[in-house]
């Protein structure tokens, strides 16, 4: 357990500096955000352990999310402002390296899928892309971000 929130911290410090690097963010002016982000993502990791039901962590850290950032929360305000200080492509830099690295774990398992989970893989990949692109389009042109 201590690994994984140690591993929360690391992947929040290397946002820190993807931020600061890719988004002339001071560490200090996003450090309060990403702090709150490294909580929620700790206290989700923990919801998963001691809640009989068994929900993937994505899904306890976005209800989290949801439920701090919503009007009914005390400072939630407080809360957008600070966290608004964190690129997201910060975060999903490290977020991602980590899910590569992870996987190589498991690369032996996946070479006894063949190559039809390539091809798979690849369709469904594809489809989720167009979609949310589909969907993003959709969302842009009906608020008249693009013309």
């Amino acid at each position: 357990m201590k690994d994984k929130i140690l591993t929360f911290v690391m992947i929040g410090i290397i946002a820190l500096m993807g931020n600061w690097i890719g988004y002339n963010v001071s560490p200090i002016d996003a450090l309060p955000g990403m702090m709150i982000i490294v909580a929620v993502t700790i206290l989700g990791f923990f919801f998963t352990k001691i809640f009989p039901i068994k929900l993937p962590i994505v899904i306890w850290v976005s209800m989290l999310a949801l439920l701090i950032t919503t009007p009914i929360f005390p400072g939630n305000g407080s809360i957008i402002k600070v966290t608004e200080q964190v690129n997201f492509m910060a975060l999903a830099t490290p977020i991602l390296a980590y899910a590569g690295l992870s996987f190589g774990k498991d690369l032996k398992e996946f070479k006894k899928l063949g190559w039809r989970i390539v091809v798979i893989s690849l369709v469904v990949y594809t489809g989720t892309f167009l979609l949310s692109t589909l969907v993003a389009e959709i969302g842009f042109r009906l608020t008249g971000k693009f013309h």
